[in-house]
């Protein structure tokens, strides 16, 4: 499949479960044909508190929600109208990131929202890192291994275009992100956190130390 629109994206949440929190900053860096078209970042009013960990973590304050936030039905069309089929979807741990779009798109689009999330492609640059560094993996941690100047971490927009430069690293250093194509690798201690997407292929990964062989990477694990 020749895919030319990708759109590089992360999330701020209330907290770690899908189920139970909400999206407070969606940010989206879409690119078409190595262009870049459409930058959107966007807080979302959710309508309760959000923790004062979240507040430290995040930098984002009730005040800038409740003033500058759009409400959660306006931030999921604005999804439904960006994620078109075959777009490729890039983050860093992308599982959690999955999760929560296709939360908030199930509570805006119940009978849309599992045919929108499974006609695009996923991929996790947490899997690409693992097979290429060392342990830590975090985005601060790959933007240190690949010589990026550093952003404002746990900010959305920021952590975006941290990740595309993270990726295109990735993609010099060797170019094989388009086989990762919807594999997510999970730590096998703790296994799959969170819903399975039945589009999405999981394999256990280990940590390595260093670049692995091409034929020891996570899309050729058996």
């Amino acid at each position: 499949m020749f895919i030319i629109k990708v759109i590089f994206f992360d999330t701020e949440t209330t907290g770690l479960d899908c189920f139970t929190c909400k999206i407070i900053e969606l940010a989206m860096l879409t690119i078409e044909d190595g262009v870049v078209i459409d930058m959107y970042d966007e807080f979302i009013n959710v309508s309760e508190p959000i923790s004062p960990e979240i507040i430290r973590l995040t930098g984002i304050t009730n005040d800038m929600l409740i003033n500058d936030g759009l409400s959660e039905e306006i931030v999921a069309q604005d999804l439904k109208e960006r994620l078109t089929a075959d777009t490729l979807m890039i983050a860093h741990n992308c599982q959690f990131d999955l999760q929560f779009v296709y939360s908030l798109l199930k509570r805006h689009f119940p009978n849309e929202a599992d045919d929108i999330v499974s006609s695009l492609d996923w991929l996790d640059t947490v899997s690409v890192l693992k097979d290429r560094k060392e342990f830590p993996h975090k985005l601060i941690d790959a933007v240190k291994y690949y010589n990026i100047p550093e952003v404002n971490f746990h900010r959305a927009i920021d952590d975006t275009k941290a990740l595309y430069e993270v990726t295109m690293a990735m993609k010099s250093e060797r170019d094989d992100l388009g086989e990762y194509i919807n594999i997510f690798g999970f730590n096998p201690k703790y296994g799959v956190i969170g819903k399975r997407f039945e589009f999405i292929e999981y394999k256990s990964q280990s940590f390595h130390q260093r670049i692995v062989a091409p034929e020891f990477t996570l899309p050729n694990k058996r």
